[in-house]
């Protein structure tokens, strides 16, 4: 083993974008939308339903892995049951998730949500699993189809994307981006993709909502998904106070297309995660000169001290196989494995490149 001390110039930090789906298994749309019967019937089902890969109460729950949730807010907590209506009257799980989220995105207690310019009172959340998205949501990723059935149209399929490849710049709160969640997909509107223009709002309800890639969330007008004209789906939330609406069940079946029988198109739900991978590049440059002599004990002779092959003599190498980084304590931080033995002789020089990922 021989020692060299590294220059300045042998390192280089790289940074780079990558994304990849959110889903597990990387399945670029998820298509398949599985609750859990506990989960959904005990005290945390009042306040969330958690979507799974696959089914989350047969035989095969162990391998269900958690994709989303699915929550419901309401600032005045209609569509729950209140804790204690007669000394809280109101005060529900569905106004404890609208609080929630109005401080973690508006940082403000006595804000509203506006979608599109037009405030409303309550709201359908999507939250994507951390470790899912990573850094953050990729705009112009999401796609996401609802489906339910309006008074004009009949069965309908909803086809929602954020607008990121409409603005120039996003909205923010604080530090976080905002898109508008739009009819369309990929990021633009139906109406641009058909060649004309648009923003793919509603015509009284404002947008369908909020995109919030920095915290992995899609927060769903509800007033725009009530609509029973050809822009909502009349999805029928439930308002009243003290009431259990059993609002998320509502959204869910729109996601996985059963309040259609049959069900009129493939469900999909599809979205990217992006992060940047920082990279520490290391040259580790082998001189002619350099490690041309082995530490191996099997390349001297334990009985004598001599050399075993006399070819060594006239003619020293080595194979080189890792390379090891210290600091200035000798301590080892990282080890580098080279894919195969690399000679190394007078006549020859080495140049290695250690890639260590952040």
């Amino acid at each position: 083993m021989g020692f060299k001390r590294l220059e300045a110039d042998d390192f280089v930090v790289s940074a780079q974008a990558q994304t990849a789906t959110c889903w597990t298994n990387n399945v670029p749309t998820l298509t398949s939308f599985f609750t859990q019967s506990g989960q959904i019937n005990g005290n945390s089902g009042e306040y969330y339903a958690t979507v799974y890969n696959t089914d989350a109460d047969g035989a095969g729950a162990t391998d269900a892995i958690a994709q989303f949730e699915i929550a419901y807010g309401n600032s005045s907590g209609g569509g729950a049951l209140a804790y204690n209506n007669n000394a809280a009257p109101g005060v529900s799980p569905a106004s404890t998730i609208f609080g929630q989220y109005r401080t973690l995105v508006l940082e403000d207690e006595n804000a509203s949500f506006s979608f599109g310019g037009v405030a409303q009172s309550y709201f359908y959340a999507l939250s994507v699993e951390r470790a899912a998205y990573k850094q953050a949501l990729f705009p112009g990723s999401l796609n996401l189809i609802l489906q339910g059935s309006t008074a004009p149209e009949g069965s309908k399929a909803l086809y929602l994307t954020d607008n990121s490849k409409m603005v120039t710049v996003p909205t923010y709160y604080g530090t976080m981006r905002a898109y508008e969640v739009i009819s369309g997909s990929n990021g633009q509107s139906a109406e641009v993709i058909a060649g004309g223009s648009g923003n793919g709002y509603t015509t009284s309800a404002g947008s369908y909502g909020l995109f919030l890639p920095d915290i992995g969330t899609v927060i769903l007008n509800g007033a725009a998904l009530d609509l029973n004209t050809s822009e909502g789906l009349n999805l029928g939330t439930t308002l009243t106070t003290n009431t259990a609406g059993n609002n998320n069940q509502k959204l869910f079946n729109a996601i996985t297309g059963k309040v259609n029988d049959p069900v009129l198109v493939t469900p999909g739900f599809s979205l990217n995660s992006e992060e940047t991978i920082t990279s520490d590049f290391v040259f580790v440059r082998a001189r002619n000169s350099e490690f041309n002599y082995s530490t191996n004990p099997s390349y001297i002779s334990g009985s004598t001290g001599e050399v075993v092959y006399n070819y060594f003599i006239n003619n020293p190498q080595s194979y080189m196989t890792t390379v090891g980084l210290y600091n200035d304590s000798n301590d080892l931080l990282a080890v580098a494995k080279l894919s195969r033995p690399l000679n190394k002789d007078f006549t020859k020089e080495s140049l290695i490149r250690v890639k260590l990922d952040f």
